[in-house]
Formats: structure tokens, C-alpha cells, sequence
């Protein structure tokens, strides 16, 4: 059998025992800022020797990440994550932005390979044109500001008939047919979030105003379009998220409207409230597609060994390599994520499972990215593996939707595997109007800087209802209704990572439809575009996966056509 066992990469500039500490580190940034360089060859090298260094200290803080991130209720993790973010960031983004001025004034940067270069120097002087001395201690201020997200609400747990429960566990209540007890647990769940409200409206405040100054540092009227030229969004602006919401609310609103109602009629309800969301209207309890972390690890691996034998090898290893948490319980942070670990050439998957669909489909979701990250992993420089959301997403959502033809890995009969299908693609459906939320409330937020806590209530409540509110009955809840965005990770912890979910699921959608069409072709064409990195500019990664970077109307409506008709022949 291969061995599976990940080996660290053998370093050619920097110490392979190096220690993460300032002493140790100033003398190679120095080296570097100080290095001649000669000729266009050895500019190649001091980038990859800068390189190397970066790739370093982003596994490094990754892991500092990670270990917080599984136990938010460990002080020395904290403060091991907190070191990182104020003693050691701080003092190393003046020397990156010297290290970016060198490369640009270098008399030869316009002989290197401009095939090869152009994305990333493109982004190298989108940084020069950003960077503010003064922004420096702020950003170290928003890093350490937003973690307490995580430590608030990774206490939250509720008590459900005498036991206690993550909310991510209680939310399997959601799926159950006793419509009291479904009741009971919507109403504790956010009962136990409106207890965080005034903290997390607080810290919210907190975190506004520090970005608001960094965008005002950087010349910038307001946050939110200092994030776009932040954010590297080369290829759409302001105008097009605003367009592609309409889109939204036009094409996809009516069809989920429609579902709503056959749901209402299925379960012979006069009102659908948000307790009804989520139960199978066929009467059957919920789909239990494993039976806990290691079985869901395992049935993933044959799942993607299904779809080919190298996938499947990938997640082996990370399993090998002990790179999974994925069970829910007290004192983890909440969501799920693919850290990549730069330097390693793996992931590490996070997630919070309790054995529903939902978790199969973000196991698969961060299955994508984690075939992303193995794909990229031996790219020239670390900077070419930073791949904008838009790509990033795009593997993952495209995974969760071909990996839907090797389900049968997780359930035992045809009629349970078409339950869990039909609900993949309502929620494939159910992403856009949510993303469209989410992206919108931002544009507000970060436009409208000065705003009240109550103002933004009633800025998300108006937002929320153009799209639906989620398509169900909301009289008598408005405390709940008005609170629903707190439990967004996104806007306290990397704002404006949104909308690219919706541009991604366009993409993925489109992706399924030629692998259903071509398997063969369809998978070799997505791995094709993922193995790119950012090498390429954003529009001819998609085109080489063989569909097209586009969210107009039309497309919106081409392809939300083509998942209803997918749904209706299930």
C-alpha cells in the first residue's frame, strides 16, 4: 500500500528548524531587502527565496488558527494566535511592502515572463497602491477584534429534552416531524443566540468603525470600495453585484416562492414558519447519511475515490495525516472551512458535524477545496496558489454537485439518495437569494458607516424581505427575524467574502451540467482550471473549466432553468 504519511518539504533558503520568532526572522527579511540581484534570473530566485519565507509563515499562523479555532476555550491557543497577529504581523507588513517596492523598481521586472507574471505582479502593485503605514497597527487591531466572534459564539449550547447541545447539533431538530418539538427548538436556539445580541451588535460596532478608518487611511471614501480594489475584484465592480442581486431577486426568487408554497401544501399547513423550513415533506424522519466523524471521513473517501481513484487518495491522506476535525461539540467554533497549510502542500479540514445532509454536503464543499489545495501545491511561488474566492468557491461548490452521482457511498437505499439529491439542489437554489442577502447588507453597512444598531435592523430586515426572508412566515418573531445576520461568520470575520459564493455556485452549476453531459471531459476540465492557481486571470480559469465568468440575467436565468428541470427529474 502507499505510504500516505505527508514529509515536510525540504527548504533551500530559509533554516528547516526555524523558530517564529522576530529575532530569528529580521535577519532573513533583511537579507532580502539588501540582496543584489544581478540579472533577471536572480530576480527569479529572490522570489522564490521571498516565497519560501511567506509559504512559512502562512503555515504557521495557519496552525495557530486552526488549534484556537477547535478550542476557543483554551487561553494558551488564544494567546498563541493573539502573538502571531500583534507581535510578529505588525512588524512584517513595512518589510513586505519594502520587499514589494524592490521587486517593482528592479530595472529587470520587466523581463520577467509576462505570461507567467501578469496576475501576480498586477496584485503586487494593487498592494503598493493600498498600503498605509498607519493601517498597519489597525489591522492588528481587526485581527485580534474579530476572533472574539468565535469565542462567543463557540459557547453557545442549548438544552433540548434535558440535554445539552451544540447549536449546530440542535439544529437537527429542525428536520424532525413533531412540529412542537421543532417549534421548541427553533425558539431555544434563538433564544440562546438573542442572550449574545448586545455583545455581538457591540463588537460589530467595534469592527465597523476600525474599517471605516482604514479605508479613509487609504484614500477611500468608504469601506466598501476600498475592499473591492482590496479584494483584487479585477474583473467586476459595484455596479455588477447590484445587477446580479436584481437578477436574484427576478429569476430565483419565484422559483424558491413556488417550492415554498408545494411545501406548505405537502405539509398541510396555513402558515409556513421558520420551524418548517427544513422537515421533509414527505412525513420520514431525517436522512442520517453516516453515523459520526470517522464515518463520515471514510464514506467521503469512497465517495471521491468514485469519482477518480486520485481524489479519493487525497482525502486518505489527509485522514493519514490526522488534517480533519469535523465533529461538532462544546467550546469549538462554530462554521467549516479548508485551511491550506502553504508550506505542507495539504489542508486541514474544520467542520462541525451532527449527522445530517447539510454536513455531508460541506464535507464534500471543503473536499473541493482541499482537492484545490493539493492541485496547487507545487506552484513556482506561494503568491501563485492565492486564488480569488471566485475560483476558490468554485471548487468546492462544483465538488458538492459532482460528487452527487457517488452519493449511494452514504445511504443505503434509492429513495433515501433522492431525498438527499432533491435537497442538495433547493439549496444549490437557496444559496443565491441568501448570498444576495448577505452581499447587499454589506454594501449598506460599509456605505452607511455612522449607522445605529437600529438602523441596521431595519436595513437587514428590508434586505432580507426583497429576497424572501427565507420563504416563510415571520409574525410574531421580529426580535428573531431582525437578528438572523448575526449568525453570519463572514461579516465579522472577513467581510465582503460573499457575493463570490453566488458568482462560484453560476459556475459550478455550469460545471455539473458538462460533467453530466461528459464526465470525463467535465472532471479533466475542472481539474485542468484548478491546477491554474492565479496564474491566469479570472475569466480564463473559468473558460478553462470550460464555462464562462458571467452572472448577467441571462446566465442566471439559463441556468436556474437547467437545476429546476435536474430537480424535476429526480
Amino acid at each position: 500500500m502507499k505510504d500516505l504519511k505527508i514529509f515536510p518539504k525540504q527548504r533551500n533558503y530559509i533554516p528547516q528548524d526555524l523558530t517564529i520568532d522576530w529575532i530569528n526572522l529580521e535577519p532573513i527579511f533583511n537579507e532580502l531587502l539588501t540582496r543584489e540581484i544581478q540579472d533577471v534570473e536572480k530576480l527569479e530566485q529572490w522570489l522564490k527565496d521571498k516565497s519560501e519565507l511567506e509559504a512559512a509563515l502562512e503555515e504557521n499562523f495557519a496552525w495557530r488558527y486552526i488549534k484556537m479555532s477547535c478550542d476557543t476555550e483554551n487561553e494558551q491557543l488564544r494567546n498563541d494566535f493573539q502573538y502571531f497577529a500583534e507581535e510578529i504581523e505588525p512588524k512584517i507588513s513595512p518589510l513586505a511592502n519594502d520587499l514589494n517596492k524592490k521587486l517593482m523598481n528592479s530595472e529587470f521586472v520587466n523581463q520577467l515572463d509576462t505570461d507567467k507574471y501578469f496576475v501576480y505582479l498586477r496584485g503586487i502593485k494593487k498592494s503598493l497602491e493600498l498600503y498605509r503605514d498607519e493601517n498597519v497597527p489597525l489591522f492588528t487591531k481587526l485581527q485580534v477584534t474579530q476572533q472574539k466572534y468565535q469565542s462567543i459564539t463557540g459557547a453557545m449550547s442549548v438544552t433540548i429534552e434535558g440535554k445539552e447541545y451544540t447549536l449546530e447539533q440542535a439544529s437537527n431538530f429542525l428536520k424532525n416531524t413533531n412540529r412542537a418539538l421543532r417549534e421548541q427548538a427553533w425558539k431555544t436556539i434563538q433564544a440562546r443566540r438573542l442572550e449574545a445580541k448586545a455583545e455581538l451588535n457591540a463588537l460589530f460596532d467595534e469592527l465597523v468603525v476600525l474599517r471605516h478608518q482604514v479605508a479613509v487611511n487609504a484614500g477611500f471614501e468608504n469601506y466598501r470600495d476600498y475592499m473591492f480594489q482590496a479584494l483584487g475584484r479585477f474583473d467586476y465592480g459595484v455596479k455588477d453585484c447590484y445587477d446580479f442581486a436584481e437578477a436574484i431577486e427576478k429569476e430565483v426568487v419565484p422559483v424558491l416562492k413556488n417550492i415554498a408554497e408545494n411545501r406548505q401544501e405537502k405539509l398541510g399547513l396555513n402558515l409556513l414558519k421558520p420551524w418548517d423550513m427544513e422537515v421533509d415533506t414527505s412525513g420520514k424522519e431525517a436522512l442520517k447519511p453516516f453515523e459520526n466523524g470517522q464515518d463520515l471521513i471514510d464514506k467521503s473517501i469512497a465517495c471521491f475515490t468514485a469519482i477518480h481513484p486520485q481524489l479519493g487518495e487525497k482525502l486518505a491522506t489527509m485522514k493519514a495525516n490526522n488534517l480533519f476535525d469535523v465533529e461538532s461539540r462544546m467550546g469549538k467554533a462554530p462554521g467549516g472551512y479548508n485551511y491550506p497549510l502553504a508550506e505542507t502542500g495539504a489542508p486541514f479540514i474544520f467542520m462541525n458535524s451532527a449527522n445530517s445532509v447539510r454536513d455531508l454536503t460541506t464535507m464534500v464543499h471543503e473536499g473541493g477545496h482541499a482537492i484545490h489545495t493539493f492541485l496547487t501545491a507545487d506552484l513556482e511561488l506561494n503568491d501563485f496558489k492565492h486564488c480569488p474566492s471566485e475560483v476558490a468557491e468554485l471548487a468546492s461548490m462544483s465538488m458538492e454537485l459532482i460528487s452527487m452521482d457517488n452519493w449511494d457511498v452514504y445511504f443505503d437505499n434509492e429513495e433515501d439518495l433522492k431525498r438527499a439529491k432533491r435537497e442538495q439542489l433547493i439549496d444549490v437554489l437557496k444559496t443565491l437569494p441568501w448570498v444576495a442577502v448577505i452581499d447587499q447588507f454589506q454594501h449598506w453597512i460599509y456605505t452607511n458607516p455612522t449607522h445605529s444598531v437600529e438602523d441596521r435592523a431595519t436595513a437587514f430586515k428590508q434586505i432580507y424581505k426583497r429576497f424572501g426572508a427565507g420563504f416563510a412566515n415571520w409574525e410574531d418573531l421580529e426580535p428573531q427575524f431582525e437578528n438572523i445576520w448575526q449568525k453570519q461568520l463572514h461579516l465579522f470575520e472577513v467581510p465582503f467574502y460573499y457575493i463570490e459564493y453566488a458568482i462560484a455556485q453560476l459556475g459550478a452549476i455550469a460545471v455539473w451540467k458538462n460533467y453530466k453531459e461528459n464526465p470525463a471531459k467535465g472532471l479533466q476540465q475542472y481539474l485542468d482550471a484548478l491546477a491554474l492557481g492565479y496564474t491566469k486571470p479570472m475569466n480564463e480559469i473559468y473558460e478553462t473549466a470550460g464555462i464562462k465568468f458571467d452572472f448577467t440575467a441571462a446566465y442566471v436565468k439559463e441556468l436556474v432553468r437547467f437545476v429546476k428541470n435536474e430537480l424535476n427529474n429526480i
